[in-house]
């Protein structure tokens, strides 16, 4: 008689657990996907892949070496790299924001024809046309946007476009680093 009483409360309790972690949920933020890379300040991994804008040219790793940068990775089937392509143009070719490319999974033809037609804001684009590399860095999809410091360690890590709310972030992020730097 005593057990009946309690499985009686066993539904009630798995449904208070749930609505635990629904609730707990319900203030995560999707975009803020945890990066080993970044925590830590690993280096970008090591790769030797070609690049799509001289396909006889192979870049490596020490290629985004030099300076903060941003690392972007992208493609043409992707519809949000789409959207802030625009944006990437403005910050490289305005704002003077050293910006290196990933193109990810893509047809290299494309991701060419593509940067002649909307503007390169790239100052290298490795092609990535296997994904090995964005395994690697733990890309999920694109479009992810990685700050670089100087010695090509990652720093930070943004999943989604980059716009004027995402900018705001990695700037202050690529600001902070600059100030390591010169420290």
């Amino acid at each position: 008689m005593n057990n009946r009483k309690i499985l009686v409360f066993i539904p009630l309790l798995v449904f208070i657990l749930l609505g635990v972690f629904l609730w707990v949920g319900l203030y995560l933020d999707p975009r803020e996907l945890p990066s080993e890379l970044a925590k830590n300040k690993r280096p970008v991994p090591q790769f030797s892949l070609p690049s799509v804008t001289d396909p006889q040219r192979t870049l490596t790793e020490a290629d985004l070496r030099g300076e903060v940068a941003l690392l972007n990775v992208w493609a043409t089937w992707c519809p949000t790299c789409k959207e802030e392509h625009d944006f990437l143009n403005r910050l490289a070719l305005e704002q003077g924001v050293k910006i290196y490319g990933v193109n990810y999974k893509d047809d290299p033809t494309k991701a060419r024809e593509w940067l002649r037609r909307y503007k390169d804001p790239y100052a290298e684009v490795v092609l990535d046309q296997e994904g090995s590399l964005g395994l690697d860095l733990g890309v999920y999809g694109a479009p992810e946007t990685y700050v670089l410091d100087v010695e090509g360690r990652i720093r930070y890590r943004h999943v989604g476009a980059v716009d004027d709310t995402a900018w705001e972030t990695l700037s202050q992020v690529m600001a902070s680093v600059q100030q390591e730097e010169t420290e």
